[in-house]
């Protein structure tokens, strides 16, 4: 009885900004819907499940270094590291003679490098105390560059349709990246709500002097926020580089840290930290596709969805102010 009675506190109390997602998604399918042409069209739920799924997968990890009162704005450029160095392996000798082996490489190698870099990041952030903006901007304005020098700034095309499944394939009629997507959202949805490292990652996120005199392993777990990240990260930008069978450094990944924070806000992440909602980060990522494809659909033109995505992580973070006030 009394769980029946505080059944719709607990709703009535839900944040506001869940609401507000909710209501925005609603809002846009009903648009496009009835203005926008194709929309309900198999191939068009086909594209947006695809792009959704990247920007998902990236959120995801973002929500997770943001729930430690940090950023990361290295993501795009780590996506386009790994995804160089997967062309590279399928054009060596090794990948050529043996294209099963060069599958696995090709997985293995741009994640653990993309690892690398969380480690990176998260040295620099929880062992030498720089401002995560400062820590992550170094592998922002270096990642890319060194892609680019991995590829020689070329294009790189390949032919690996085992590898291509991973950006191409499907399960039950719908994109395989898309169930990928939600697999890790499940998967971080119980290490944040039933494991110890995830009560330490919230605990850090509301206050992290207490959570080090409490004995919390501060640096750990903001390390492994940053790393898992950063490979989630790389994941996205194999998944890219999969949908094309071919890898373009300048532009994979390219403003996807916008992308990714945005979704994270949008879906109730609090920039000061402290919370982590992992399926908020997928509704956010949903309704920045959806405010993309919506504007590109009716004729408006790509600089103006950038304009678009400022404005609501504007308008997420003034909701997140108007609540703590």
């Amino acid at each position: 009885m009394d769980r029946a009675m505080k059944l719709p506190q607990r709703v009535a109390s839900m944040p506001f900004r869940f609401h507000g997602g909710i209501a925005a998604l609603v809002a846009l399918l009903v648009f496009n819907a009835f203005f926008t042409p194709n929309f309900l069209q198999l191939q068009t739920l086909f594209v947006n499940i695809s792009q959704v799924a990247t920007i998902a997968i990236v959120a995801m990890g973002m929500t997770l270094v943001i729930a430690t009162g940090g950023i990361d704005l290295s993501v795009g450029a780590v996506m386009a590291l790994a995804g160089a160095l997967a062309p590279l392996i399928f054009l060596s000798d090794l990948g050529a003679a043996n294209p099963m082996l060069g599958v696995i490489l090709a997985i293995v190698l741009p994640l653990f490098v993309a690892g690398l870099c969380g480690v990176f990041n998260g040295v620099m952030v929880a062992v030498l105390n720089v401002q995560p903006i400062i820590a992550t901007l170094i592998l922002f304005i270096s990642g890319r560059g060194i892609a680019q020098v991995l590829t020689n700034g070329n294009l790189q095309t390949f032919s690996n349709p085992s590898f291509s499944y991973l950006g191409t394939g499907k399960v039950l009629g719908l994109p395989f990246q898309g169930w990928l997507a939600l697999a890790i959202a499940c998967v971080l949805f119980w290490v944040i709500t039933r494991t110890t490292w995830g009560r330490y990652l919230l605990a850090i996120g509301g206050n992290e002097r207490a959570a080090y005199l409490a004995g919390g392993p501060v640096r750990r777990v903001k390390i492994g926020a940053y790393v898992i990240c950063a490979v989630l990260a790389g994941l996205a930008g194999l998944i890219v580089v999969a949908i094309n069978s071919a890898s373009d450094a300048a532009r994979n990944g390219n403003l996807m840290e916008l992308d990714a924070i945005a979704a994270a806000v949008v879906g109730g992440a609090l920039l000061q930290g402290g919370r982590a909602p992992i399926f908020g980060a997928i509704l956010g990522a949903v309704i920045i596709q959806l405010v993309k494809y919506t504007l590109l659909a009716n004729g408006v033109e790509d600089e103006v969805a950038l304009i678009a995505k400022a404005v609501i992580i504007i308008l997420a973070v003034w909701v997140q102010q108007f609540r703590r006030a």
